[in-house]
């Protein structure tokens, strides 16, 4: 059902054939020059830098350059250098290559990282693989010079409503690198399960990170749970495996942003600790879509606040990224207006109502998370009765959310769901496999510009970039989530690197089907370009 199909792709470069310069995303510019550098047996290399761009680049080439040697900095074929003092911009890169060799130089480690990928795209596809000699193969000579537009490229994965397997977590990373996007959301609580390991509750995984099993219904027509029914479908990530995504990401140039929902969301809490929503009752982990989101947390509960620090206490050790997402959206508050604790809490706080006391809410844990080095984001609903001092918002519910915060100078990050919901059909939905609903083609993410047109020039600078969301309540496999996103990620990439005006959707349509055989070769799967897509 979700097998990709080569559709009008181009035919592959041969080693007798030239490269051309149909990198993804764009990048700033491209000085063609005469001649071409062509690859021997023993092409040596040099690489001044972390160790984390000497073993990703050295690996890559391992069995494609079968007596690859490091040489010597000045004469080796490929060098990659960082440079102390450059005029190169942050996170960019200079990519010269000659008849002579290959030359990447950067003023940082992730601008090395994104000048091999560039290289990388411009070697064969089934150099992916390794099992090629890369001996005769020819690149063009040329000059890029090429720098991000954007600081925040990422995409968000949704493992909560269905959780992924940890080697496709990593899976999911190393697109994220090709594409030179430099955040992973990681969205790892929410009312379907917990899916993190916090030492100091055992029973966030022993209990709320299992439901019964419901995959074979509608999931938003779930049956009731019986009496005595086990709790069979679920997971979670250890703590070790964390520290070996967080790494893996590294590697990549990539940070990992937690996001633990609250107060909404957080339902599956209440299947082992009762004692922290408003009505005290102990509730399954549903199995299905839950809306309205009425069991919250509560907000007049200070055992709430002492859980939710101690967790907060175990995520940042797990975590070196600058932020910790809260979620804080579609939290209803219908308990909070019958409860005694939350009611006092509004008086002893001199509060207005319980949209101040959510303001409430988010600004005691902006506080704690401050402490601790972090920043808080959280979705758009958190301006809601007035917003944290220093937070970020990422707005989701079209941009009015992230304008306002923007005027107001805080920085935002935009995910609307009219262009980066990545779980809408991108196609008829009469083909297209089971997706949320919705509706957002390739064209329609490509065309997407995060910096809205009610913004002055002087407040353009709080919009950090963007991202797509991967929500999952009808995302059951990795081979699913893989075809929701690819090529749209592709299309946003360039949206968040490539110079605005340097955006071009015939041109990019032509560059695009000389990356997805890249993708074949790699195995991961992708929604096929129609013909005519790639004939216009």
């Amino acid at each position: 059902m979700f097998m990709a199909i080569q559709t009008c792709l181009p035919p592959p470069v041969t080693k007798t054939e030239s490269s051309d310069m149909n990198i993804i995303p764009k990048p700033q510019s491209i000085e063609i020059l005469e001649g071409e550098f062509k690859f021997a047996k023993s092409t040596s290399f040099y690489i001044s830098g972390s160790s984390q761009n000497v073993t990703f680049f050295s690996d890559f080439l391992k069995g494609l350059i079968p007596g690859l040697q490091v040489g010597e900095q000045g004469s080796a074929d490929i060098e990659l250098e960082i440079m102390q003092e450059t005029d190169i911009q942050k996170e960019g890169y200079r990519l010269a290559v000659t008849k002579k060799g290959i030359h990447i130089s950067a003023g940082d480690e992730p601008g090395l990282f994104y000048g091999i990928q560039s290289l990388r795209q411009l070697l064969p596809p089934s150099s992916e693989n390794g099992v090629e000699s890369l001996k005769g193969y020819r690149i063009r000579s040329a000059i890029i010079e090429d720098f991000p537009r954007f600081g925040w490229r990422g995409m968000h994965l949704d493992v909560s409503r269905h959780f992924f397997p940890l080697e496709f977590v990593k899976r999911y990373i190393d697109m994220i690198a090709l594409h030179k996007m430099n955040v992973f959301h990681w969205h790892l609580s929410d009312d379907n399960g917990w899916r993190l390991e916090i030492k100091k509750y055992p029973l966030l995984t022993e209990i709320c990170a299992w439901r019964v099993d419901r995959e074979h219904e509608d999931w938003r027509k779930w049956s009731p749970i019986k009496a005595g029914e086990t709790s069979s479908y679920g997971g979670f990530y250890t703590q070790d495996e964390v520290r070996e995504v967080v790494a893996y990401a590294a590697q990549r140039q990539i940070s990992v942003i937690p996001e633990i929902e609250m107060p909404g969301h957080s339902s599956e809490i209440f299947a082992a600790y009762p004692e922290l929503s408003c009505q005290g009752e102990l509730l399954p982990v549903r199995p299905g879509s839950y809306w309205p989101n009425e069991d919250i947390l509560c907000a007049g509960n200070d055992s709430v606040f002492t859980f939710l620090e101690d967790i907060i206490d175990e995520v940042v050790e797990l975590f070196p990224a600058r932020y910790i997402h809260i979620g804080g959206d579609e939290a209803r508050k219908t308990h909070w207006k019958t409860c005694p604790k939350c009611q006092n809490r509004i008086t002893v706080e001199g509060l207005a109502n319980e949209d101040e006391l959510k303001s409430w809410f988010v600004q005691k844990m902006e506080k704690y998370i401050l402490s601790k080095g972090k920043n808080l984001i959280g979705w758009d609903e958190i301006l809601e009765g007035g917003l944290a001092p220093e937070a970020t918002v990422m707005s989701w519910r079209g941009e009015a959310g992230g304008i306002a915060a923007a005027k107001a100078g805080h920085d935002v990050i935009m995910t609307p769901t009219s262009h980066v919901y990545f779980d809408y059909y991108q196609g008829d939905p009469e083909t297209e496999p089971q997706a949320i609903g919705g509706h957002s083609t390739l064209e329609n993410v490509y065309s997407y510009e995060p910096i809205p047109a009610e913004l002055e020039e002087q407040e353009h600078r709080f919009v950090l970039g963007s991202q797509a969301n991967l929500w999952t309540e009808f995302i059951k496999t990795p081979e699913h989530a893989e075809y929701m996103v690819l090529p749209r990620m592709t299309a946003l990439s360039e949206v968040l690197w490539s110079a605005k005006d340097q955006r071009d959707w015939q041109d990019f349509r032509s560059r695009l089907g000389w990356l997805l055989p890249r993708f074949e070769e790699l195995g991961w799967n992708y929604r096929p370009l129609d013909a005519e897509q790639l004939n216009k």
